[in-house]
C-alpha cells in the first residue's frame, strides 16, 4: 500500500525564516546585511586562544552530557556574584547546550505538554512560536505597546487561565530592545504564581546594555526562584555567534526533564568551546562595559543617521537592534519597503510584521541590527541618504 510522501503538518506551518531570508537576499544583492544579529568584528583574543588551545590540547570528544564541569561551575558562580542566585547548583540546574536556540526547544519540549498554553509577549523573536508549537503547546500572543513596548497588565492578566503553564520573556527584547523593569516582572510573578505557570526567560543580550538600564533576571525575583528556565549563550557577549554555545539555568524538577531532552536531541555542546567558555565568563568587568560602551557608541550613531534619513526612531534600552517607523516614506507596507532597501539601497533590514502573529501590527515598522563596525554603519548611513521621504 502507497501513500503520499509528505512532510510533517508541523514543518509545513513554518515559513522561512525573514531573518535568515533577509541575509541570503543581502548576499545575492550585495547589500550591507543589517538584518541578521551577528557582528562583524573580531571575538576577544583570549577567547579564541583558549579554544585553539583546547583542540591543541585535544579536548575534542564528548564532554559530559550537561556541559564541562568547569564550565558549570564558572556559569553557576556568575550568575550568584551578578545576580545573587545563590541557588543554583552546577551539578543538578545547569545544562549547557546548542547555542540558546537548542536552549529554547529543549526547555519547552523538557517543560511543556500537549495542549498547554505559552503567553508569548509580540514583538518576538521569530523562534519563539514555531518552538511552542513543536513542543505540542499553544501560543497565547500579548501585544508590548510603544514607544516604551511595556504590556496592558489587563490584557496580560486576560491571557493567562488554567491551561497556561508558562510565559516567553526576552530581556534584553529582540527585535524591541525592551529592557524588563523589576515592577513588570513582580506583575509576571504574581500571575505565574497563581496559575502555576513557568517563565522561559531568553536573557542573551544580559550586558549590553544602555542609558542606565538595568538587566533584572526573572530568576532573581521573588516567587519566581523555583518557576524560571533561564536562557542565554555566548553568542551576543563575546561576538561568537557561530560556536552554538548556550544554556539553561533551572530547579533541579525542571532541568531534569530539559537534561533528558537536551541529550536525545543533541547529546552535547562542542567541547572545546565550552573550554573557552570558562575562559569568557571569567573575562574582567572592564570588559562589560567596554563592549556595552561600544554598542553605545554604534547606536547612537545609527540612531542619528535613521533619523537624517527620515526614520522616526527611538533608542533601545538594550540588545543592538532598533525598530524604526517607515510611514513617511509612502511604501504599502514593510514588505516592499524591505525589498527596496535590500534591492534599491543596498541595505538589508528586516520587515517589521515578522515580529508579530498579526501582520498589520508591523506593516509600518523595520528591524535594524547595528552590532557591526562604526565603518560598516558609516557606509550603510551613506547608501540611506537617497532615502529621504521627499525623494520617494
Amino acid at each position: 500500500m502507497s501513500g503520499e510522501i509528505r512532510p510533517s503538518q508541523k514543518a509545513v506551518s513554518f515559513t522561512e525564516s525573514v531573518i535568515r531570508e533577509m541575509t541570503r537576499l543581502a548576499m545575492l544583492h550585495d547589500a550591507i546585511n543589517l538584518s541578521q544579529g551577528f557582528p562583524d568584528f573580531a571575538a576577544p583574543e583570549e577567547v579564541k586562544e583558549a579554544a585553539r588551545k583546547a583542540i591543541a590540547d585535544d579536548v575534542n570528544q564528548y564532554p559530559i552530557t550537561w556541559g564541562a564541569e568547569g564550565f558549570r561551575r564558572e556559569l553557576a558562580r556568575n550568575y550568584r556574584v551578578r545576580y545573587g542566585m545563590d541557588w543554583i547548583d552546577p551539578e543538578r540546574d545547569i545544562t549547557v547546550t546548542c547555542g540558546s536556540t537548542e536552549a529554547m526547544i529543549a526547555a519547552m519540549l523538557g517543560v511543556l505538554d500537549p495542549g498547554d498554553e505559552v503567553v508569548v509577549f509580540e514583538p518576538f523573536y521569530e523562534n519563539y512560536g514555531p518552538d511552542t508549537i513543536i513542543s505540542g503547546a499553544v501560543p497565547r500572543t500579548v501585544t508590548l505597546h510603544a514607544p516604551d513596548w511595556t504590556f496592558d497588565e489587563a490584557e496580560l492578566a486576560g491571557a493567562f487561565n488554567e491551561r497556561t503553564r508558562g510565559i516567553v520573556i526576552n530581556t534584553p527584547n529582540n527585535p524591541t530592545g525592551k529592557v524588563f523593569s523589576r515592577e513588570e516582572l513582580d506583575v509576571v510573578a504574581g500571575l505565574c504564581q497563581r496559575w502555576g505557570a513557568v517563565v522561559f526567560t531568553d536573557e542573551i543580550y544580559e550586558h549590553i546594555l544602555y542609558d542606565g538600564a538595568v538587566h533584572v533576571p526573572p530568576g532573581a525575583v521573588p516567587g519566581l526562584e523555583d518557576r524560571t528556565v533561564t536562557i542565554s549563550a555566548l553568542s551576543k557577549t563575546y561576538a561568537v555567534t557561530g560556536w552554538r554555545v548556550g544554556w539553561v539555568v533551572a530547579p533541579a524538577p525542571l532541568s531534569r526533564g530539559i537534561r533528558s531532552v537536551h541529550d536525545f536531541l543533541t547529546v552535547a555542546a562542542p567541547a572545546p568551546l565550552q573550554e573557552a567558555g570558562e575562559v569568557a565568563l571569567g573575562l574582567p568587568e572592564e570588559y562589560y562595559r567596554q563592549t556595552a560602551d561600544a554598542y553605545r557608541e554604534r547606536r547612537d550613531l545609527w540612531i542619528e543617521a535613521l533619523r537624517e534619513a527620515g526614520f522616526k526612531v527611538e533608542p533601545p534600552a538594550g540588545a543592538y537592534y532598533v525598530m524604526a517607523d517607515i510611514s513617511g516614506f509612502g511604501f504599502p507596507d514593510d514588505v516592499r519597503f524591505a525589498r527596496h532597501m535590500v534591492e534599491d539601497v543596498g541595505v538589508a533590514v528586516v520587515p517589521g510584521s515578522s515580529f508579530f502573529s498579526r501582520p498589520e501590527l508591523g506593516a509600518h515598522l523595520v528591524r535594524f541590527a547595528f552590532c557591526k563596525k562604526l565603518e560598516t554603519l558609516e557606509v550603510a548611513g551613506e547608501r540611506l541618504r537617497g532615502l529621504h521621504p521627499r525623494a520617494i
